[in-house]
């Protein structure tokens, strides 16, 4: 028997060991994780002359700045640069490959990535042709880690943007390559204006096709989209959900009261898919440590980390952990309930959730806590 000097302790909690610890990742865009090199060549290629950098480090820092903002519709806007360059099969299945590749090299080992289809069509493709060179780059990526000796399961969420007039196309799209690699479906944009009720049709869909679904919903906007997502779309998930906070009120003592849609939302183990880093950028939050995601976390709602937008918030999963844990002190156990949160929540297979809790969230989580 091991003395208590002989026994190891916990891993240090740094971005190198937080690397190695196991992720799942609910809410990452796929148009918003470009490498900035790989922008810059895939302009190269197929003419793109509007990039605000010709390299790659001057490239990534304005990306940073300009989705710093504090606007989410300013936010949106950089987007318009990564969608440009990703209207060929080449370069849908580059990008999708080296997204998996990246992801895979931070420890992720279960993400759902989301793009929009219908954004994919300057360059002559269809919707079905986008959908499918996605997807190859998706499993190349993921035959890639395979031979290195490493697990990533990638799902991809088809999104439509709630401007359009496109959503049950895009819902139809999402059931058609349902058993090729595609998991749910999703709407995304500006929220003022456009509210998930205006989609009814489209969720309507998915839920008569018993398909999963999430809802961008109270981010930009507050109560009125997240009530409309979940009681009148059905959502599984929502998508950021941090306005959820304006239902909860916190008294001088600390003592908590959540009104009826808040306590509904936990009570159903509702999702909420945080983006710490982008919510602050967007100004949904005014500075990480007034993010809600504490209080939440300690009120148990079911909350999950993400990365939203890997590029244009000079981020990884890694970081926002770790960014997490600096602010609000949280250890490795912690971050394990975070990451089965997100794997619970996965819109996967019950048995193919419980094979990556049990047999590499939490064996890998054990080894870092000692």
């Amino acid at each position: 028997m091991a003395t208590p000097s002989q026994t190891p302790g916990p891993a240090p909690l740094d971005l190198t060991t937080v690397r190695t610890a196991p992720k799942a990742v609910l809410h990452d865009h796929l148009d918003g994780g470009l490498r900035p090199a790989t922008v810059l060549e895939l302009a190269q290629h197929c003419g793109y002359d509007a990039l605000p950098a010709t390299d790659a480090d001057a490239l990534a820092a304005w990306f940073a700045a300009a989705a710093g903002s504090g606007s989410l519709e300013r936010y949106l806007e950089t987007f318009a640069h990564t969608v440009a360059v990703m209207q060929t099969p080449e370069g849908l299945q580059r990008v999708a490959r080296e997204c998996v590749a990246d992801l895979a090299a931070d420890g992720v080992v279960y993400a759902e990535v989301r793009f929009a289809p219908e954004q994919h069509l300057d360059g002559g493709l269809s919707l079905d042709d986008v959908v499918h060179h996605t997807l190859l780059g998706f499993e190349d990526g993921m035959a890639q880690v395979r031979d290195l000796g490493r697990e990533i399961r990638v799902g991809c969420l088809l999104t439509a943007m709630r401007h359009a007039a496109r959503s049950r196309e895009i819902a139809e799209l999402a059931i058609r390559f349902r058993d090729r690699g595609v998991v749910g479906f999703d709407i995304a944009g500006a929220e003022a204006g456009h509210p998930p009720s205006r989609h009814l049709d489209a969720f309507e869909l998915m839920r008569t096709n018993n398909a999963h679904f999430t809802i961008h919903a109270g981010e930009a906007f507050g109560l009125p989209s997240i009530h409309e997502a979940i009681a009148f779309c059905g959502a599984d998930r929502l998508g950021h959900g941090v306005r959820i906070t304006d239902d909860i009120v916190v008294d001088d003592d600390g003592t908590t009261r959540l009104g009826r849609l808040a306590n509904y939302v936990r009570d159903k183990r509702i999702p909420l898919e945080l983006c710490p880093s982008s919510n602050v950028q967007t100004g949904a939050v005014p500075s990480l440590d007034k993010h809600p995601f504490d209080l939440l976390a300690r009120l148990r709602f079911r909350v999950t980390v993400n990365t939203d937008n890997r590029l244009m918030s000079a981020t990884t999963m890694s970081d926002e952990m770790v960014a997490l844990a600096v602010t609000f002190g949280y250890g490795w156990s912690d971050l394990e309930r975070f990451t089965i949160n997100a794997m619970k929540s996965a819109f996967l297979p019950f048995p193919e959730r419980l094979r990556l809790i049990d047999e590499v969230v939490k064996p890998g989580y054990a080894l870092l806590k000692g």
